[in-house]
């Protein structure tokens, strides 16, 4: 028997067009819209996540998006696609939220000057597989998570859209409503930024990288004298 994710993957591959998805969504299938929903979940939750930095409030936002683009499916002309007339319905409730809390966005800056230890810790452990490397890999994307919460909102969204749902220049450019070279130079901005950001977490950790102190000193110690006792080499105590 199929498990429930697996049997909604197979609805989607399934699902007829989404000219006819819309069609019948804007008559009031709920059905259709699930899918629909199903299909751009990831990237309008990423969207919104890009803007107002919280899991929370972004799964509002893009709950609240939803809610006006089924309103307004009549409206929609398929003069674009779909999931970018998804992603700019998403924007604006993002952003209106953010004008509504009177949101500050965080200077890059401000955060470089913060230090993690957790994260700069897991930098300095072995590149394996083991459950060490595996805690490692989570707290790097809590790091890279974290390095693109703090870019400009301008550059976030655009970075976002780009670099992680990997939407065309042209697509983003509809998405957001601003000019195609203002998509390219908010991509290169925040990659720069990000290369600022991760460089100076990777300066300050330097220092404590390979430490022999600690839990690792402690397992070093207990282990040679454990194998120093078992061949005889530490006989007395």
């Amino acid at each position: 028997m199929k498990n429930p994710q697996r049997q909604a993957t197979d609805r989607l591959a399934d699902a007829p067009p989404e000219s006819e998805l819309v069609s019948r969504a804007a008559s009031g299938e709920g059905a259709a819209f699930e899918i629909i929903m199903r299909r751009h979940n990831q990237l309008l939750f990423r969207t919104a996540r890009s803007i107002v930095r919280d899991d929370a409030e972004a799964e509002d936002v893009v709950q609240e998006a939803y809610l006006r683009a089924w309103r307004g499916l009549g409206t929609y002309r398929a003069e674009s696609k779909l999931s970018t007339w998804l992603v700019r319905i998403t924007t604006n409730e993002a952003l209106g939220r953010l004008r509504r809390k009177t949101a500050q966005i965080i200077p890059l800056e401000a955060a470089m000057t913060s230090h993690e230890p957790e994260i700069q810790a897991a930098l300095t452990d072995r590149p394996d597989r083991s459950p060490e490397h595996s805690v490692m890999r989570v707290e790097m994307r809590k790091l890279l998570e974290a390095r693109v919460d703090q870019l400009p909102e301008a550059f976030r969204t655009v970075f976002i859209l780009r670099a992680i749902e990997e939407m065309s220049v042209e697509d983003v450019a509809q998405a957001l409503e601003i000019p195609e070279a203002t998509v390219r130079t908010r991509f290169f901005r925040a990659r720069s930024l990000l290369r600022e950001s991760l460089a100076q977490v990777l300066d300050d950790g330097l220092s404590e990288a390979f430490a022999f102190d600690g839990a690792r000193c402690d397992r070093i110690v207990a282990g040679v004298l454990a194998r120093g006792k078992a061949e005889g080499l530490a006989g007395k105590e």
